[in-house]
């Protein structure tokens, strides 16, 4: 009989705000770090940091290394900035999925993260004219 290849899994976090968007993998206990790459460090200008072209370039960055440790099936956790500000992800999350899907990496589950404040601090109030 063939022996079985045992599969290698990780997490990948997609932080995603409408300034940056910051892909983190880890290992699957979420303790080792494997690799980190921002939108700020694969475009020039500060404006295109959040844009999804920058979140698909660095997705596409984040996936060679993964491929080069072994690892291809990943978990994907999105997370917006939550609390009292933004509660959906920016435009780069949708972005960065697809980018590690295309680059070949097979994904288990996608889950949203963002943290839900509880009666926590008041929001922000509209400006009154």
């Amino acid at each position: 009989m063939a022996e079985q290849k045992k599969e290698k899994w990780g997490i990948v976090h997609i932080y995603s705000s409408y300034n940056n968007t910051i892909i983190h993998a880890t290992d699957i206990t979420g303790a080792e770090t494997i690799a980190r790459v921002s939108g700020g460090r694969v475009t020039r200008n500060q404006r295109d940091e959040g844009s999804p072209y920058a979140a698909m370039q660095a997705a596409f960055k984040l996936a060679e290394v993964l491929k080069e440790r072994g690892i291809e099936n990943i978990h994907i956790k999105v997370r917006a900035p939550g609390g009292s500000g933004q509660k959906n992800p920016g435009p780069g999350a949708q972005a960065a999925i697809r980018a590690l899907a295309r680059a070949g990496l097979r994904i288990g589950r996608i889950e949203d993260v963002t943290p839900v404040p509880h009666d926590g601090t008041t929001p922000k109030k509209r400006f009154k004219k």
